[in-house]
């Protein structure tokens, strides 16, 4: 197995040098840290993961989690993972100091999970449902429920989830059926099933703390009657205990990859016995939920890009190891007299891995920016800043949600191409990134959902203004690059991809004015690969305007190779990636509708 999982260096300068932490640590919030210190908390994890993710990566995988006699079996490792993550801060970091948190910026929050994701990817999703279980607690639950449940979840002695998915309702959260009864003693009696919920139920924590979508006697239909409640797996039997509170663990389901990440079935009241206690105001859970939704989808897009970077590690290294064929001569022949040479030598082989290297690294730098945006959301005080941060943050979540995951599938697909015929055998790990991976664009709402949601909420959110705050921020960047004569040309494309993106958008918007919605929508997935790679675009133009601007001043933190290489990419990215577009736009822009039920089947077998 490959013994580098992670380019710190690259981590580092990106936190530091391209999305300046140190501008979110002006806010009063942060007034305790510097960089010094979060320097120190990322070495600790990074020491952390070395010793106690890393190594088990294989393991967990071979050793799936499974369900027994009522509960589910998981790796020993797990439970390293809840009573490290309760010590460490991991489970508490980003939360203020009276609930028990370290109040880290989200930024640095990120870059700790990110190492640990890509150390052992099924092991941090354990302390990070338990802190979003306990977020929605701390922020709408009573004092009661806090001082309840959340300090035994902070200290990862109780687990913690969202059951949000039912078996006849899947992503469609308006079909919800569990049922919560009001009781005389403030309760609500729960009944009902919830499936797919990760971290469900294990034997490493003492409790489990689950936050459950349910539809109270005679709430109105559709999401606008669901409500959010507590319903702990043992509830508080007012001595000082803990009862049974009739939760059961139905099954656990066997699944492609993420196998030592337990996704289980649960039943909530079979013997009419289980107990829920309203979080909030009733009718106002999908709100609640979705409060939390943007941390949540930060979090698929950081576990995507650090699987995607754990797996081009793995390329780069079997790359310069592997020796296999003979470069071709400038007549075009191979030198039967030469040794073999390694396959990093090839220049398939070097695409492949340069498209590896820019889908993972562009992918992690979105995912810091989103972080960013989502620290000064919650800190700035001026109210037009503040506005503008969330606006920015809401139009770029379901990118960084998906495009992390759609691409890094297909960034872990190339690493596999690497390493040829080995690359399909358990021996090296490429294959079971490869299954891993394949889960993030169905986590936290598939990539169709992500796409209708940037194309129909998004980018018409306040009528553009969301779009506009982005457009702005492009072109400041185009700005930048263009003062270095051997960036101006990527600039100036930019600028004309720009023109592209205003062009398509004003197409697809016309439909909904007319209120053709069906047609606005259909092809919202090709959309955001669209608008995805131009973005990405932008991102890689502005780490490339960092790495020049080091080399020109000469203040090098890391060896000019390193900064050299991120120009490279950005190239590469421009050359490889971005004339995409021009076909999507053809796709996007085309007067044939063929995706659209009408009134002949086209499916006939």
């Amino acid at each position: 197995m490959a013994d580098q999982y992670i380019d710190l260096e690259t981590l580092k300068y990106l936190l530091y040098d391209v999305h300046h932490l140190e501008d979110v640590l002006q806010q009063d919030r942060f007034a305790d840290h510097d960089q010094e210190s979060l320097d120190m908390f990322l070495n600790s994890v990074k020491e952390f993961s070395d010793r106690e993710l890393f190594p088990y990566i294989k393991e967990m995988d071979e050793q799936p989690a499974y369900h027994k006699d009522g509960t589910v079996i998981v790796h020993k490792q797990v439970g390293v993972m809840m009573k490290k993550g309760g010590e460490m801060g991991l489970i508490s970091g980003t939360f203020d100091y009276e609930a028990g948190g370290l109040q880290l910026p989200m930024m640095l929050y990120t870059a700790s999970a990110f190492i640990q994701d890509a150390a052992n990817n099924h092991l941090p999703g354990y302390v990070g449902l338990t802190l979003g279980a306990a977020e929605l607690i701390i922020h709408f639950g009573n004092k009661e429920l806090n001082d309840t449940y959340v300090p035994n979840m902070l200290s990862g002695q109780w687990g913690g989830t969202m059951c949000l998915t039912e078996p006849q309702a899947g992503s469609s959260l308006s079909d919800v059926v569990t049922k919560a009864i009001p009781t005389d003693n403030g309760s609500y009696k729960i009944s009902g099933q919830k499936i797919f919920i990760s971290g469900g139920d294990h034997q490493y924590a003492d409790n489990f703390v689950h936050l459950v979508l349910a539809r109270i006697e005679g709430a109105p239909a559709g999401t606008k009657g669901i409500s959010l409640f507590v319903v702990p797996k043992k509830r508080p039997d007012g001595n000082g205990g803990l009862v049974s509170n009739d939760v059961t663990t139905v099954a656990d389901f066997q699944k492609l990859g993420q196998r030592g990440y337990c996704t289980t079935h649960l039943g909530f009241g079979d013997a009419d016995d289980c107990q829920g206690w309203l979080v909030g105001e009733p009718h106002q859970g999908l709100k609640y939920m979705f409060l939390m939704m943007n941390g949540a989808r930060i979090a698929v897009g950081r576990g995507a890009a650090a699987i995607a970077t754990a797996a081009y590690q793995a390329s780069l290294q079997y790359a310069k190891e592997r020796p296999q064929g003979r470069k071709l001569t400038n007549a075009g022949k191979k030198d039967l007299d030469q040794g073999q040479t390694l396959i990093i030598n090839h220049p398939d082989v070097r695409r492949m891995l340069l498209l590896q290297k820019v889908i993972a690294e562009g992918s992690l730098s979105l995912v810091l920016l989103a972080s960013k945006y989502y620290d000064f959301k919650e800190t700035l005080k001026d109210p037009t800043e503040k506005e503008k941060y969330s606006l920015l943050l809401e139009l770029i979540i379901p990118m960084v949600k998906t495009y992390p995951s759609d691409m890094g599938a297909h960034a872990v697909s190339n690493g596999l191409q690497i390493l040829g015929g080995y690359g399909f055998c358990t021996d090296f790990i490429l294959q079971q990134y490869h299954r891993d991976i394949r889960i993030f664009p169905i986590y936290e709402g598939t990539t169709g959902i992500q796409s209708q949601d940037l194309l129909g909420r998004k980018i018409v959110m306040g009528n553009g203004k969301a779009l506009e705050y982005l457009t702005n921020e492009v072109m400041q960047t185009i700005e930048n690059a263009s003062k270095y004569d051997d960036l101006k040309k990527y600039a100036n494309t930019l600028g004309e991809k720009l023109k592209l993106a205003q062009k398509v958008v004003g197409f697809l918007i016309g439909f909904a004015q007319k209120g053709d919605y069906e047609r606005f929508l259909a092809d919202a997935t090709p959309f955001m690969e669209f608008f995805s790679t131009i973005t990405m675009s932008w991102i890689w133009l502005d780490m490339a305007i960092h790495a020049k601007n080091t080399l020109v001043v000469g203040q090098k933190k890391y060896s000019e190779e390193f900064y050299e290489s991120k120009i490279h990419a950005m190239k590469f990215f421009f050359t490889y990636e971005l004339p995409k577009t021009n076909g999507l736009a053809e796709i996007l822009m085309n007067d044939e509708v063929l995706t659209i039920a009408g009134e002949k089947e086209v499916f006939n077998s």
